[in-house]
């Protein structure tokens, strides 16, 4: 048996994308509410019960947040285009020091309904 435990975080962030289409709005600058949720996988600790103590999580992904929320993405250094594949990839670079470590990252926009999911194999490197 395995478990999953899960979190989810909101920021707020602007920025530009040159795409194909939508192009004109794309280009200029905008801004989103994303929803991040960031996944742990594994076996509970005996002694706590827990697969990952989740203020613990919280913590490293504040980290992360404070550097994406009410940010120009544009900005953000290693991100890239600030695309949704962009920003999974970037939360789970962030998060590379979780034990046990992150098993995916999902990226949505609820009010235009995208999103994105990362799933990570651990042997793979970020």
């Amino acid at each position: 048996m395995s478990y999953e435990v899960s979190q989810r975080f909101y920021f707020e962030a602007a920025h530009t994308l040159d795409r194909q289409v939508d192009a004109a709005g794309s280009r200029r600058i905008h801004g989103h509410t994303y929803l991040a949720e960031v996944t742990v996988a594994g076996q509970p600790d005996p002694a706590t019960g827990m697969v990952v103590d989740l203020g613990l999580l919280r913590r490293h992904i504040q980290i992360v947040r404070d550097v994406l929320d009410h940010a120009m993405l544009d900005d953000v250094p290693d991100l890239g285009p600030a695309t949704l594949e962009n920003l999974c990839a970037y939360i789970a670079r962030g998060l590379r020091d979780v034990r046990p470590s992150v098993a995916a990252v999902r990226i949505s926009r609820e009010a235009s309904g995208d999103s994105c999911l990362l799933r990570i194999d651990p042997t793979e490197t970020m």
